[in-house]
């Protein structure tokens, strides 16, 4: 049976155990994100506000579960 955590542990891997360096990878992202609003008008402009954008997303949700 698995374990309750088990999906916060397969994630893991992919975001930091603490909230200083989450918060980093958080903010470079939304960063990017934000470039890529600013040339939505181009297809890069999409490509990169989708990518980062769920990028962002992803490890918005990660970032909420951390408890330190």
């Amino acid at each position: 049976m698995p374990s309750p955590n088990s999906s916060r542990a397969d994630a893991s891997r992919f975001f930091p155990s603490n909230r200083r360096d989450g918060a980093r990878l958080l903010s470079t992202a939304l960063v990017i994100t934000a470039a890529g609003l600013i040339r939505i008008d181009h297809p890069v402009g999409r490509l990169i506000v989708l990518l980062a954008g769920g990028l962002s997303l992803f490890w918005w949700l990660q970032y909420r579960q951390l408890t330190h």
